[in-house]
């Protein structure tokens, strides 16, 4: 399955994903990543949602799964079906890593909950990820990202402080949830490792969510401060802002810390300003950041931006552009730590995607493939690593059961 010459911290690592959608295969993907060999079991007549999700799908493809399903194996299994369900069983056994988000119980319900099936395999990691976690009075509930992201805190603090909350223009709770969920499997691996015995990694949305929050829980208990939206700044940071230029762009610049601030002055003419007690401090220039705002507002529109950000720069003052696709395609950092990998799509041809992070200096991640296509590799898991005889596959096939 996994090529003996692969090097991946990963390699011989062998993951069963039965989940769908963001939260659950963002995980796999990671995994997939670092080496993992990742077989996804999808519903047979209609596979992953994510296979048809997006708002831009070029010649009816989804340029979605691609990337979520990539260095992924893809089978079909109805495992609402006992016959599914014993497949389920039979790749359990051979297997390192199981991840699922259904709701919780549902596994239980069809006789695969982790008391099972390490029976089959003790050393057995089971990834579960969900908006609420395993247990507690919500974990019944229907659980998205954007709940979590509600819920954990995230989204009453971003946005415009006139307006109703927002949200990034990802599907952030879903990703953070994924990607702690592969940290406890990798973790979960190590404990193995050592004892032999595998566990539960309970991966919930609001929980990853909360984990990104910082002191907002107790600048409200111990401070009775309760953090609010801002904006495009922070409160108290300054100056940290989008400033406009002189050609339109949009340049985001970041000289808050005192030494910082001393070189900003600097390369705007202006050195007198950082001895200026209205903004000589931290907390000064976070007390005025809308009067400093305006100051450094008007010498950024005086300027192009290729002007602005070469004199930023020249100075180690932290500053850049506000990035959109075509700025990242476009940009030599980009190319020259090849951040952006391509592959071939079949019906696409060329297929620009994010690469791997983080990296690694001896054993790094790749992509090798992207989304296959629903049950690519049937023959290749039931048949060569399962040994299931090709009638038998037949009839499963015939029965709808793959």
């Amino acid at each position: 399955m996994t090529s003996a010459t692969d090097n991946r911290p990963l390699s011989g690592i062998r993951v069963v994903e039965t989940g769908s959608l963001i939260a659950g295969p963002f995980c796999g993907q990671l995994l997939g990543d670092f080496g993992a060999d990742v077989i996804k079991m999808e519903d047979p007549e209609h596979g992953d949602p994510m296979r048809e999700w997006g708002s831009t799908k070029p010649q009816g493809y989804s340029l979605s799964w691609p990337i979520i399903a990539r260095n992924k194996k893809s089978v079909t299994c109805n495992l609402r079906e006992p016959d599914g369900q014993a497949l389920l069983r039979q790749l359990v056994e051979c297997s390192d890593v199981l991840v699922e988000n259904f709701r919780p119980g549902t596994l239980e319900r069809w006789g695969l909950g982790y008391d099972e099936l390490s029976k089959l395999n003790p050393g057995l990691v089971l990834v579960r990820v969900t908006g609420y976690g395993q247990d507690g009075p919500y974990a019944q509930r229907a659980g998205f990202g954007s709940i979590g992201e509600a819920m954990g805190g995230i989204r009453y603090i971003t946005g415009e402080p006139d307006r109703a909350p927002s949200r990034t223009g990802v599907s952030l709770g879903d990703s953070l949830a994924g990607t702690f969920a592969a940290l406890g499997a990798v973790m979960a691996l190590l404990n193995r490792h050592r004892t032999g015995r595998g566990q539960v990694v309970d991966s919930a949305i609001y929980e990853v969510v909360l984990a990104l929050m910082e002191s907002l829980v107790p600048e409200w208990e111990l401070a009775g401060s309760r953090r609010e939206r801002t904006g495009s700044v922070l409160s108290g940071v300054a100056p940290s802002n989008v400033y406009s230029t002189a050609d339109g762009a949009e340049v985001l610049v970041a000289a808050n810390r005192d030494t910082v601030f001393v070189r900003l002055c600097e390369v705007m003419g202006d050195p007198d300003l950082a001895d200026d007690p209205r903004f000589s401090t931290h907390h000064a220039r976070g007390e005025r950041s809308d009067e400093l705002d305006e100051i450094v507002g008007r010498w950024a529109k005086g300027r192009s931006s290729p002007e602005l950000l070469h004199e930023l720069h020249d100075a180690g003052v932290p500053a850049g552009l506000i990035y959109t696709a075509a700025d990242m395609l476009d940009d030599p950092h980009f190319r020259a730590r090849e951040a952006i990998v391509r592959l071939v799509h079949d019906g696409l041809g060329e297929f620009p995607m994010q690469n791997v992070a983080p990296r690694l200096s001896a054993t790094p991640g790749s992509v090798g493939s992207l989304g296959p296509e629903l049950g690519q590799h049937n023959d290749d898991i039931y048949g060569d690593l399962l040994g299931l005889d090709p009638a038998y596959r037949e009839q499963l096939g015939s029965r709808g059961i793959i």
